[in-house]
């Protein structure tokens, strides 16, 4: 699905990227995990064509970039993001929620083509499937933040892309639209016909237990990668974070709790107190 090959870019004089090395293979779900300024959007970015790397080669869903129309490409990826979600609402109050969804058909900011009447319905059955059925004659913008996370899932299934990439859903959600969000992103990622799923965070406890793998990044380099349960770590998000934590797995899940002995780097020792526990 992707691969990216001694990946290094450099933006001026800095460097924010190197030597970084990527395959998804078909079947996977993969967690993006790494602090502020780690290089999560830029790696992004390169991912699908937006930004060009100094060194390295991009290969997604099996063409080679330099040797395919992006253009075309990206209608197979999905991207629901909170930059998008700005752009969507700056097109005006009045948008349909369901005009939202079918959107995602013709990969566009708004409703521009003639969807057909299996569009229209289509686009109601993908509503009702995110739990969204109630809304979808709703004006968009007056959905609650959670709300709108949905519907443009909704929106991203939508559009039957093969890979579909999650860049921080659940940013400024309150815990209840947050778990929501995330028990619609685990239920689109076991469905048989789904599509790859690429989940950006730095809140490891959205890795929900559907993700099957972690790519842990740190200023720019991978820090590690691989299984989740191999991943995701003390020892690991505690040099990630530059933070002494532990990581306890409740219900397939990722809990991170900070260590009371933060004047280390280091992983805390099994003696240290608990500090702080996220979630709250």
């Amino acid at each position: 699905m992707v691969t990216l090959r001694n990946i290094t870019w450099r933006r001026g004089t800095q460097t924010i990227l190197t030597g970084v090395n990527w395959e998804i293979l078909k079947g996977e779900h993969w967690a993006l995990i790494g602090r502020n300024g780690s290089g999560k959007t830029s790696l992004l970015n390169i991912l699908t064509g937006y930004v060009w790397p100094t060194i390295g080669g991009v290969e997604v869903l099996g063409h080679s970039f330099g040797t395919v129309d992006l253009r075309e490409l990206r209608k197979f990826i999905g991207w629901v993001s909170s930059s998008f979600l700005q752009e969507l609402q700056s097109l005006g109050p009045i948008q349909r929620t369901l005009d939202v969804v079918v959107s995602g058909k013709f990969a566009s900011m708004g409703v521009y083509e003639q969807p057909s009447a299996e569009d229209w319905s289509r686009a109601e059955r993908v509503l009702d499937w995110f739990g969204c059925s109630d809304l979808a004659h709703h004006a968009f913008a007056s959905l609650s933040q959670g709300e709108k996370q949905r519907v443009l899932l909704a929106r991203a299934w939508m559009g039957s892309p093969q890979l579909l990439i999650l860049d921080e859903p659940c940013t400024g959600l309150d815990v209840p639209s947050r778990e929501q969000v995330l028990r619609a992103i685990d239920t689109l990622a076991k469905q048989p016909n789904g599509p790859t799923l690429v989940y950006v965070t730095h809140h490891v406890e959205e890795v929900v237990p559907s993700f099957t793998h972690a790519l842990v990044l740190n200023q720019g380099q991978v820090l590690a990668s691989g299984r989740k349960n191999e991943i995701l770590t003390g020892n690991t998000l505690s040099k990630a974070f530059s933070l002494p934590v532990e990581v306890n797995w409740q219900s397939g899940r990722p809990w991170l709790q900070v260590r009371s002995d933060t004047s280390t780097t280091s992983p805390a020792s099994p003696g240290a107190n608990v500090l702080e526990v996220y979630p709250a």
